[in-house]
């Protein structure tokens, strides 16, 4: 039986349909007609022997189980195809090419600005893009193929994402610089015990934060929610109530022009792990790998 034998145009074709999940937005990306987009597909589905995609007539496309699982295999391929263009043509000079990252949100303003400083000194031809988000959409992009890495909490974590611990982020109390508390620098979660909480209110974020208080036995007080990082730090040093956090800004004034206080926890309560991550089984891009050995290079103890 001879091997199936299919083009390189082929299979990027498939990639686009597949991302898109509709034959006329990959058409439009690849500035070809549908009709080509669609013969391509049709005839790798046939040199395959299976079938890809599901058509749904008015209603785009879906990806078979099988299709699933080539997509990710083919994002990998084209990758590396590119990558080995770069290096033929780059032979000796230094990394070149896209590098697409993602970031947690609240990490975002603490660890990228630094990150992407020290790596574009070290790979100025390499052009990175971020996509900012939770946790749920980082993962989506990671298996889409929209980010090949991401830098964010090690919570949460599927058996296709693959991780390497990068630092870890114990979480702390912060309160208002007119706190009873304030002044002490420490404080345990029973002292804090029926006072009103602030909440970050991320998706995984507020399960956690609560669950640290509740592990000590405090029932958390919510006074208000939050999906901002900021307005939680300026809710707090306006009195509306303690907050638990993560990462620690170098100053304590908040953009409203008050001050909130870190409280370092007496309690035995386990740093969240930060983590760069990326989808299993995929080889990354030298491109990635770079990013990679940065961060656990820059955040090394």
């Amino acid at each position: 039986m001879s091997e199936p034998s299919f083009t390189l145009v082929q299979l990027r074709y498939f990639e686009a349909a597949a991302r898109h999940l509709s034959m006329t937005a990959a058409s439009r990306e690849l500035m070809v007609s549908q009709s080509a987009v669609s013969t391509a597909i049709a005839q790798l589905e046939r040199e395959l022997g299976v079938q890809l995609l599901l058509r749904h007539h008015a209603r785009g496309l879906s990806l078979t189980t099988v299709g699933q699982a080539f997509h990710q295999r083919v994002l990998d391929f084209l990758a590396h195809g590119a990558e080995l263009v770069e290096a033929a043509r780059h032979a000796g000079a230094g990394l070149v090419g896209p590098l697409a990252i993602g970031c947690f949100s609240t990490l975002a303003p603490f660890r990228l600005p630094g990150l992407l400083a020290e790596f574009e000194r070290r790979h100025p031809q390499v052009v990175v893009s971020v996509r900012e988000g939770e946790h749920s959409a980082l993962k989506a992009a990671l298996r889409s193929g929209e980010c090949e890495v991401a830098l964010l909490y090690g919570y949460d974590l599927d058996d296709d994402i693959d991780r390497m611990v990068v630092d870890t982020a114990p979480p702390y109390a912060l309160v208002a610089s007119d706190h009873r508390l304030a002044a002490r620098g420490t404080v345990s979660l029973a002292e804090l015990a029926d006072e009103p909480m602030v909440l970050l209110d991320l998706p995984h974020s507020r399960e956690y934060l609560q669950s640290v208080l509740l592990d000590a036995g405090v029932v958390p007080v919510v006074r208000h929610r939050s999906t901002g990082y900021e307005t939680v730090r300026a809710l707090v040093a306006h009195g509306h109530g303690f907050a638990l956090l993560n990462q620690r800004p170098p100053v304590d004034t908040t953009y409203a022009g008050a001050q909130a206080v870190p409280l370092a926890l007496t309690d035995d309560v386990a740093a969240l792990e930060i983590v760069v991550a990326w989808i299993r089984g995929v080889r990354v891009t030298r491109r990635a790998q770079e990013f990679r050995a940065l961060c656990r290079h820059l955040y090394a103890h």
